[in-house]
């Protein structure tokens, strides 16, 4: 990850001094850096060792912060990472102006490697993943989506570069279609794991371990599948209430919501969930060969639904 740090560092600059800072802002503004991880580990476990794995850890991770910058002015997020959005720093325009570079830095980085299969699969990462932000904008305000259509976003918006990162390893390697579609698919089911956890977070963390404020997803109008599994739970009383806050994104109303969601087990179903994302991304593994880098893919499946921020 130092070589990454130091191939974003490099990659970073720009002759526009406000690019320099709104993109050096967001991208040492903290974070999990869970996607280039998953470059490095596949890489690693399938035995490449070449200098472009830090290339492609440090494009997707641009790809990421774009789509942070342009999520928080969608959204309008003034708090991530524990600290103030660029877009609230900054304002709209430049935050999705700056995004717009990070993408077109990333696609230049991809050209760089001179692998046509990694255009492929970034090129078509990033179509999913903006498919995805419109599929959720759709979806806002809406308490009448069904569970299938809450996981498609979830796949294209979230577990679609976890997957495309996880994918780049085996390509970087060579690996057989075999091999590269199984590497995916843990990457895919992590990264749905990961928001799934994320969803409980938002009802059951605090803001300062969150880094975010709590409550934004009921704020933004968002159906998660806590509030989901709630009202198909709940009592008529509860699934109205819930229902009306969705439609009118009442967060005043987020104690009473916490309560419903916790006293229906909604929490618990969700991270049960989570659970089986991630087991079935263990199971994806068994086709990697035996290293400390597939153990440490094991143990990034089990972190990803143990944690609190």
């Amino acid at each position: 990850m130092r070589e990454v740090d130091a191939v974003i560092a490099r990659r970073l600059t720009s002759d526009v001094a406000l690019v320099n800072q709104i993109a050096g802002y967001i991208v040492h503004a903290g974070g999990k850096r869970m996607r280039p991880k998953l470059v490095l580990l596949f890489a690693n476990a399938l035995g490449f060792q070449g200098p472009e794995r830090f290339e492609l850890a440090a494009v997707v991770e641009f790809i990421h912060t774009a789509t942070l910058l342009h999520d928080d002015v969608v959204d309008e997020s003034s708090l991530r990472r524990g600290k103030q959005t660029a877009n609230a720093l900054f304002g709209n325009a430049a935050s999705v102006l700056v995004g717009d570079f990070l993408y077109s830095r990333a696609f230049q980085m991809m050209v760089s490697t001179n692998r046509m299969r990694v255009l492929d699969v970034l090129a078509e990462a990033t179509n999913i993943i903006a498919e995805g932000e419109v599929l959720q904008l759709m979806n806002m305000h809406d308490p009448d989506i069904s569970v299938e259509d809450y996981l498609r976003v979830i796949r294209y918006k979230t577990a679609k570069l976890f997957e495309a990162s996880a994918r780049l390893g085996a390509v970087l390697a060579d690996a057989t279609p075999e091999l590269e579609d199984a590497c995916a698919a843990y990457g895919r089911a992590l990264g749905t794991a990961f928001q799934l956890i994320d969803d409980v977070l938002d009802y059951e963390g605090d803001t300062q371990s969150l880094g975010k404020n709590v409550g934004d997803d009921l704020r933004e109008g968002k159906p998660t599948l806590p509030l989901l599994v709630a009202m198909e739970r709940g009592s008529a009383a509860q699934r109205e209430l819930i229902r009306h806050a969705i439609q009118h994104g009442e967060v005043e109303r987020l104690p009473d919501i916490i309560e419903i969601v916790r006293s229906t087990g909604a929490l618990e179903a969700t991270r049960e969930a989570a659970r089986q994302e991630a087991e079935h991304a263990r199971e994806k593994l068994s086709l990697l060969p035996l290293n400390k880098w597939q153990e440490a893919l094991l143990e990034f499946a089990f972190l990803s639904v143990n944690r609190s921020n």
